[in-house]
């Protein structure tokens, strides 16, 4: 089993290969479809972004409402496909990872490799679970997309 520390450590995730185990650690952002498709837009015409994507892990994730007495509702991987048409765009803009579930495209395979970035794959069904890794939780951008919106977690051995 590997840690990664984020930022921190993140040229750790140049040396994984394919079937590595990773406890991940610190600053990792969700984002799903409109959220995705915004970041994709706004890179294309120029426009400022609400965060750095060098370096960070995007988390495809659309977390429930809290409950009372918890940090972040249900927070489980999205399926990864649905990011397809935007990720190659935010892997040329310096994401170095992402998490989901499920297969990606034949060209987003490609653009992974060729960006150097790592595609972790997350257990589909464990949201809950999920919600207990996450030690903070802050609004980034978009809050009128809801749960779609941009949100910086804190997570701890997820």
């Amino acid at each position: 089993m590997l840690k990664i520390k984020l930022p921190s450590e993140i040229k750790k995730i140049k040396g994984l290969k394919a079937g590595d185990t990773i406890l991940i650690s610190g600053t990792i952002y969700t984002a799903r479809d409109q959220a995705h498709k915004r970041l994709a837009e706004a890179i294309e015409k120029g426009r400022a972004l609400p965060f750095v994507l060098r370096g960070q892990v995007i988390y495809y994730c659309g977390p429930t409402p809290r409950p009372k007495g918890r940090i972040i509702g249900s927070c489980g991987p999205t399926t990864s496909s649905r990011m397809d048409a935007f990720t190659p765009v935010l892997l040329k803009a310096g994401i170095a990872g992402m998490i989901g579930k499920g297969r990606r495209a034949e060209p987003v395979v490609e653009a992974i490799k060729r960006h150097r970035a790592a595609y972790f794959l997350a257990y589909a069904g464990c949201g809950a679970l999920i919600s207990g890794y996450v030690r903070k939780m802050e609004l980034v951008a978009f809050g009128e997309l809801g749960p779609e919106a941009i949100y910086r977690l804190e997570v701890r051995d997820l």
